[in-house]
């Protein structure tokens, strides 16, 4: 088991944390810029993350937001472990998931599913074969993704959303609790209801 440090002291690290326990993977340190938090369940929290008894360990970052996410993966040139999933999640011998991705118990990545780096498949989501989800997408609890499915870089799908098959997703949007989006979303749009209507655009700064 590789030892794994956790970037972030957040109630979505601590999540994080039960999936490393859940494996037997051992923790090296959680650290977090914020130096009023000093500790997170049993562990201190570091709070410089730059030093080299930090960066010579696999990192997960633990921060459910996609944009402070991206930024910390430009920000901190370390080691970033290969995706970590909790022992209850099912995932498709066939399925593709990239460095640093988290899924999350009890959710399902299906026959030939890609999921980029650093993404969050959340509790109980499901991720349908052959869908295809870019770098830092966040599909949130119990949300559905049915096959054939293409989510650009970005984009949260809310808590217990559905998108049917065959659907096209814009980098950076967002798709509202309990949506379902029957008709392809573009870039930074907000999408919520039933069928899912767009409300707004979002205005969304891309760390480079």
């Amino acid at each position: 088991m590789e030892k794994i440090s956790v970037y972030g002291a957040s109630g979505h690290a601590k999540v994080i944390i039960d999936i490393l326990h859940s494996n037997g993977n051992a923790i090296s340190y959680v650290f977090d810029d914020n130096p009023a938090i000093e500790q997170i369940l049993d562990y201190e929290v570091v709070h410089q993350p730059t030093t080299d008894k930090v960066m010579q360990n696999f990192i997960i970052i633990g921060v459910g937001n996609n944009r402070i996410r991206k930024e910390i993966a430009v920000l901190i040139k370390g080691k970033y472990a290969s995706f970590i999933s909790h022992s209850s999640a099912i995932i498709s011998p066939s399925a593709k998931i990239g460095k640093g991705t988290v899924v999350m118990a009890n959710a399902s990545v299906n026959a030939e599913a890609v999921v980029g780096e650093h993404c969050i498949i959340n509790t109980g989501a499901v991720v349908e074969h052959e869908a295809i989800l870019k770098d830092f997408v966040h599909i949130s609890p119990n949300a559905s993704i049915a096959g054939n499915v293409q989510i650009d870089e970005g984009t949260q799908i809310g808590l217990g959303a559905s998108v049917i098959q065959n659907i096209n997703i814009g980098k950076w949007a967002t798709v509202g609790a309990g949506a379902v989006v029957i008709n392809d979303v573009p870039n930074y749009a907000t999408v919520v209801g039933n069928p899912g209507k767009i409300i707004k655009f979002n205005k969304i700064y891309e760390a480079k």
